[in-house]
């Protein structure tokens, strides 16, 4: 059975039967079992907050944690309908915090008395939230307050510590609930952002596939599976997320919390974050200070297209003959600091080509070669046809509209692969030949 394949599934809707425990694995055969898990996603949850939590079995002792944005969106709405129902504990973090290792501590501290929290929030107070309830073993669950990103199911946090944007492990959410309606009202740029982040499905899975057959590292089918019939929606009518239809934020919900649940799935989060994100990791760390701040998920649309278009030319172009990487650990010392210059090469130094392994690393390549690319060719979107998407809701497409130069993101596509042990298509074309020049070709 080919590993791109996607089969069909038996059940008529992926992500009850996930939740169920009886939509069966693509590889195995077998039912797949998740974690206890509540996911509810309707018009309008409003009086239904109290119960959603109740049934989580947190205890008496909650702490709703939000920022000063989300906390107006829905925030005081939760509040309000737990107090009485719970000793409550309201954590406001300010104004636009930030998801990095001092604020999680901030976070621990605040919560400290709490027997769970209630994440109100996206990206970043979610990621704060998971990661903190974490190393305090609490359970936690998430009312969205914008349809922004992939992770509110996954069992990872992306958290910056000492500068260098890690992906950290972190706990499942007991619940995770959505107010479509709230979700429509989002800022239009936080809608984009979750459109972008669930743009890269097919060059992760591109990436993970390549991964895959040149350095045997697993590779499952499930996340792409789950996918399939969301993704077919959200990528059809992509200009109707912005005139505010239920039903097409009801697909990029889906979408985002299925992408989540396959990161759970595989243990990490391979099957949604590969080149592209590393690209847009790249750019957190480096980027100027002064550009101003722009969402992941508008960066990853922008990576997802260098992306696709890396991967286009690298497999148009016949069997790569590789070179030994000529990066060395005193060069990203001084590039990126000592510090995260040394972390950096602990990870990307398993990976790299050196002299004694070329040989039997471009054999590989050679003989896998034209099964790699049929593999690929059934899952991979062009590039015109994601760029067509972003289009279309009016999302970005190119570096200047994600506040840096061109300059700069050739430079963000040509280093980002040495950030971390990730192999993907920018490995194989920076051991070919510039990253950079096809990421724009």
């Amino acid at each position: 059975m080919s590993d791109d394949a996607i089969l069909p599934v038996t059940t008529a809707d992926p992500l009850t039967g996930l939740l169920r425990g009886d939509w069966p694995d693509p590889d195995s055969g077998q039912a797949i079992r998740l974690p206890a898990l509540s996911v509810v996603i309707e018009p309008d949850l409003r009086g239904m907050e109290a119960d959603l939590v109740a049934q989580l079995g947190f205890g008496r002792r909650l702490a709703v944690v939000s920022d000063i944005a989300t906390r107006a969106v829905l925030g005081e709405r939760v509040e309000r309908a737990l107090d009485g129902r719970a000793s409550l504990l309201a954590v406001t973090l300010g104004d636009r915090p930030h998801a990095d290792a001092e604020t999680a501590e901030r976070v621990r501290r605040a919560t400290a008395e709490a027997d769970g929290l209630i994440a109100v929030g996206s990206g970043t107070i979610n990621d704060l939230c998971k990661y903190a309830a974490a190393r305090d073993r609490k359970p936690y669950a998430v009312f969205a307050t914008a349809p922004s990103m992939n992770g509110y199911t996954s069992v990872n946090a992306a958290i910056t510590v000492d500068g260098h944007k890690k992906t950290l492990p972190a706990v499942a959410p007991r619940g995770v609930f959505m107010d479509l309606g709230i979700l429509a009202r989002a800022p239009a740029r936080m809608i984009r952002a979750g459109l972008g982040d669930s743009l890269c499905r097919p060059t992760a899975q591109a990436d993970w596939l390549l991964s895959h057959h040149l350095r045997g590292t697993t590779y499952r089918r499930a996340p792409f599976a789950l996918l399939e019939t969301d993704e077919a929606s959200l990528f059809g009518a992509p200009e109707a997320l912005m005139r505010g239809d239920l039903a097409a934020m009801r697909a990029l919900a889906r979408t985002l919390v299925l992408s989540g649940l396959g990161m759970t799935i595989c243990g990490g989060s391979y099957p949604a974050s590969q080149g592209e994100h590393l690209i847009s990791h790249y750019i957190d760390m480096f980027a100027p200070g002064d550009r101003g701040e722009f969402l992941h998920g508008e960066q990853v649309a922008v990576a997802t297209l260098a992306m696709a278009r890396i991967q286009e030319a690298v497999i148009g172009g016949g069997p790569p003959r590789l070179r030994p990487t000529t990066m060395t650990q005193a060069a990203l010392e001084q590039r990126f600091g000592v510090d995260i210059g040394r972390s950096c090469w602990e990870e990307f130094e398993a990976k790299r080509v050196t002299a004694a392994s070329l040989t039997a690393q471009q054999r590989r390549l050679d003989e896998g070669w034209d099964a790699i690319c049929a593999k690929i060719g059934p899952i991979f979107v062009p590039a015109a046809r994601l760029e067509a998407i972003l289009r279309h809701a009016g999302a970005p497409t190119a570096p200047e509209h994600i506040g840096i130069s061109p300059q700069f993101f050739a430079e963000a596509v040509g280093h980002a692969r040495f950030l971390r042990d990730r192999y993907t298509f920018l490995d194989l074309a920076g051991d070919v030949g510039p990253a950079e020049r096809q990421a724009t070709a």
